[in-house]
């Protein structure tokens, strides 16, 4: 079992509060700190808003990548439907360069809209944009030539791109949200699949784990690594944690809610999340590793990556879960996982 972290950079909206180049700046710190403590990956997300400061993630990533040397480094996600594929593989194949092999794309359509007219798009090709995109980033990673064309893109004709990448194959993740025929594209196509859940019971999306399985397995494809991708946080203990997560987490969550017409958040509510059976995996160390662990007898998941810093979270405060997830959290899961694995074995 991996054990990772991910953030989409988030700055404060109040004046005098954590701007652009401070939070980038923290972000940079969090990546060599999750290497030194044993993490392993850490993300990046995409996001055009004024309270997110990672709109180029695989620039940020490439900043951490000189200060690390063995953490895999990925984006949390690529919104490619609104994005160039030519240029995105060109930017992770340069990260994958300078990190000397540990550079992934988690793609995906995203969880906001704002980019779709940022750069030109039209919401109506929502779906067909991401389905011929991520075709196109998969030409351009299996050969270096490339010819191809589709309805939304200028064609290319035998057209090199560089540089290539150390990995070979570059890995490319499709990244959803809980859309059962996105579950069932990534497991057609063979890909990683990395399955975000930020409410709700696990339990509810169970489901589409065995939906992957069977899409990877009715099209000949070997079993793929699959990610459940989590918020949470960890601290000395559960009431620790909580008071310091919920303020900000509530007050982000909120906001996005007020946007969307969602009702308001509550102690109780994020409560209920925080218990076995909710979505959010924070506490202590051994509650934080009890929920991974519960969560992958549900999934049988391959890695856990976990949004510890949701809006205004202290830095030293998300610096110090960092340390508690790779130095605490992460033994006790790889163990029992792996105990599980050898208990089935010899079944």
């Amino acid at each position: 079992m991996e054990i990772g972290a991910y953030t989409f950079a988030d700055v404060s909206l109040d004046p005098g509060g954590v701007g652009p180049a401070q939070r980038l700046r923290e972000v940079v710190e969090e990546i060599a700190l999750a290497d030194e403590v044993g993490l392993d990956a850490f993300g990046v997300g995409e996001h055009h808003r004024p309270d997110y400061a990672a709109s180029a993630p695989a620039m940020i990533l490439a900043a951490g990548a000189e200060r690390s040397s063995r953490i895999r480094l990925t984006s949390a996600v690529t919104v490619l439907s609104s994005d160039d594929p030519v240029r995105v593989f060109e930017q992770f194949a340069t990260l994958d360069l300078l990190s000397e092999g540990r550079a992934e794309i988690m793609a995906g359509r995203g969880s906001f809209t704002e980019s779709f007219p940022l750069f030109g798009y039209d919401l109506g090709d929502y779906d067909e944009l991401f389905a011929e995109k991520l075709d196109l980033l998969l030409a351009l990673r299996d050969a270096e030539r490339v010819t191809w064309s589709g309805r939304l893109r200028t064609p290319l004709h035998d057209q090199p791109v560089h540089p290539r990448p150390v990995q070979d194959p570059l890995p490319v993740w499709v990244a959803v949200g809980g859309n059962p025929r996105s579950v069932v594209r990534a497991g057609a196509l063979g890909l990683p699949l990395a399955l975000a859940i930020i409410g709700g019971e696990p339990e509810r999306f169970a489901p589409l784990a065995q939906l992957y399985r069977e899409a990877l397995a009715r099209s000949g494809h070997e079993p793929q690594p699959f990610s459940l991708n989590v918020h949470g946080f960890v601290a000395a203990s559960s009431r620790v944690a909580g008071d310091i997560y919920y303020p900000a987490h509530s007050e982000v969550m909120n906001r996005i809610g007020r946007e969307r017409g969602w009702g308001p958040t509550n102690r109780g509510a994020f409560d209920a999340q925080v218990a076995l059976s909710g979505a959010y995996v924070v506490g202590s160390p051994a509650q934080v590793a009890e929920k991974i662990l519960f969560q992958h007898e549900l999934f049988g998941h391959h890695r856990t990556m976990i949004q510890l810093a949701i809006g205004s979270v202290p830095h030293r405060d998300v610096l110090r879960a960092i340390e508690l997830l790779g130095t605490e959290v992460a033994p006790i899961v790889r163990a029992e996982v792996a105990r599980r694995e050898v208990a089935a074995a010899t079944a």
